[in-house]
């Protein structure tokens, strides 16, 4: 008897046993987004038809689904699989995941807006106000739809999560390819920005001081390295802020600052009036490689002043994520809040300013510079000062957001040898080492601005161009398709701007010449 009712459960019982999915992955490589991808899900036995064997399956069924039940239940309340790992919960980007849509919303703000912003007017003075005002739209809309791009890129089907850009462009084209494209131009936008701001910052610093004080004051002013120094020193001790979740009241006071001082000069420069002799008639030169340099250059200077795309999977790493709530929901509401406030400040600051300065905007510091010429004559000292206040504490701000993914390698080499934590001392070492090194660039070569179109052209396919082969290759859509047409026409479209962009700042610099000194800071 026993022998045939082990003979008829044997059927349903096999088929139960091959439904069993095994379970080999190690803890550091459940990175599921959703709690759906999960084989532990699987696990729940199917009700057996036969009823003799539900009657004699029912005890191990439902201590087994309740187990489950559990089990699901804990691993939604902790939000994502990637707390099971360590050296995540180890390093500054990835150490807290509680991040949310206003979170995203002010590191996006304080890293999407900057004074790359004010020189926008500059574009418009070699493209006129209908190409200049079609290159700006098109440029927005094409950021915004590779950046909407990378938010979906983030958690993959395999339910891998790239909180890193590099690591994405890994994932995508491959360890050795995807480094060689993405390492240097990354470097560049966390380090190079970091370097440019400590000169931005330091030198308005200078500015404000000169503001208050003037001629009335009998102490020394301190000299340009001196006050690189005195902003190199702020930012270091602001950067002893843990992990990126952390930074975030210091990154909605960047997002404010920024706002309030590219809508300040606009506003003072419209109400305070039009210099004489103003134009507003782009150069009428015949069409050479001159000219094709300047329409270049001014499209690189409307690509440069959308930023931040490096810095846009870093943001959303900080985030928990499980079945309900993918992390890419509340990332994008956080994004689209961001970006309109940054169209709100960006466009009225181009069309304002072109139209307050025309082809008299400056070509070094754009829209402050030409507020400081133009109306600091006629305009209070409280405002002018205010700007410069504005201006400082941005770029203090803007330092922190844009230094944690040189914080976040220099952590997870550490980590990767020693397989520990990095202690406090060695990671604060770390924050000054880099505080040291900026300030150290900063001094030594005081013409990199100079070269910020030749290395933004290789950082451009960044924004641009990869997240568009990266979403082919990855998410592989249907092949002539509209989504694969589009993604290869901006791609490819991408790394050609990219490609004149950079030789186009080798002609000028060519042609131009660049004033080269070591160690002597203007």
């Amino acid at each position: 008897m026993g022998d045939a009712v082990l003979v008829s459960m044997s059927p349903e019982i096999w088929r139960h046993k091959a439904d069993i999915p095994a379970i080999s992955a190690p803890p550091s490589q459940l990175h599921c987004p959703s709690i759906t991808r999960s084989p532990l899900l699987d696990i729940a036995p199917k009700t057996p038809k036969s009823p003799l064997a539900s009657s004699l399956m029912t005890p191990i069924a439902s201590p087994m689904k309740k187990a489950i039940a559990n089990v699901q239940c804990y691993l939604e309340e902790v939000g994502h699989f990637t707390k099971l790992d360590p050296q995540e919960a180890w390093l500054p980007i990835t150490e807290s995941r509680r991040g949310n849509a206003y979170y995203a919303a002010f590191h996006t703000l304080s890293s999407g807006i900057g004074v790359q912003a004010l020189v926008l007017p500059l574009a418009f003075t070699t493209l006129g106000w209908t190409w200049g005002l079609a290159g700006l739209s098109l440029i927005f809309m094409w950021q915004l739809y590779t950046l909407w791009l990378l938010i979906q890129l983030h958690e993959s089907e395999s339910g891998m999560r790239y909180s890193r850009y590099l690591r994405l462009s890994m994932a995508a084209f491959g360890e050795k390819l995807g480094k060689l494209l993405a390492l240097f131009p990354i470097m560049y936008l966390s380090g190079g920005t970091c370097v440019t701001l400590i000169m931005i910052g330091g030198g308005t610093m200078k500015i404000l001081y000169q503001i208050f004080c003037g001629e009335t004051c009998n102490m020394k002013p301190l000299t340009t390295v001196e006050w690189y120094l005195l902003f190199t020193c702020s930012a270091i001790i602001l950067a002893q802020l843990p992990n990126l979740n952390s930074i975030a009241g210091v990154s909605l006071i960047g997002a404010i600052t920024a706002v309030s001082y590219c809508t300040l000069i606009w506003v003072v420069s419209i109400i305070q009036g039009r210099p004489m002799n103003i134009s507003y008639d782009p150069p009428q030169e015949k069409f050479d490689m001159a000219s094709l340099c300047s329409i270049l250059n001014a499209l690189g200077i409307i690509a440069f002043a959308f930023r931040g795309h490096n810095l846009v999977l870093e943001i959303q790493g900080t985030m928990p994520s499980n079945a309900k709530q993918p992390s890419r929901l509340p990332m994008w509401r956080g994004v689209k809040f961001a970006y309109l406030i940054i169209a709100m400040c960006l466009f009225p600051l181009a069309i304002g300013g072109y139209w307050a300065y025309g082809n008299l905007i400056p070509g070094n510091g754009g829209m402050l510079n030409a507020l400081y010429k133009y109306h600091g004559h006629d305009t209070s000292k409280v405002i002018l000062g205010l700007t410069s206040m504005l201006v400082v504490t941005n770029c203090l701000s803007s330092f922190q957001i844009y230094a944690m993914p040189v914080f976040d390698n220099l952590e997870m080499r550490y980590t990767s040898k020693m397989n520990k934590p990095c202690p406090r001392w060695l990671r604060c070492g770390f924050r000054v080492f880099f505080g040291c090194l900026a300030f150290f660039i900063a001094v030594a070569f005081p013409f990199l601005p100079s070269l910020a179109g030749l290395i933004g052209g290789i950082a451009l396919p960044v924004t641009l161009a990869y997240p568009c082969f990266m979403w082919i290759i990855i998410k592989k859509p249907y092949k002539y398709g509209a989504i694969w047409c589009l993604n290869w026409i901006l791609g490819l479209f991408g790394m050609l701007l990219s490609l004149l962009v950079f030789a186009g700042a080798i002609w000028t610099i060519v042609t131009m010449g660049i004033e080269i000194h070591f160690f002597k800071p203007q």
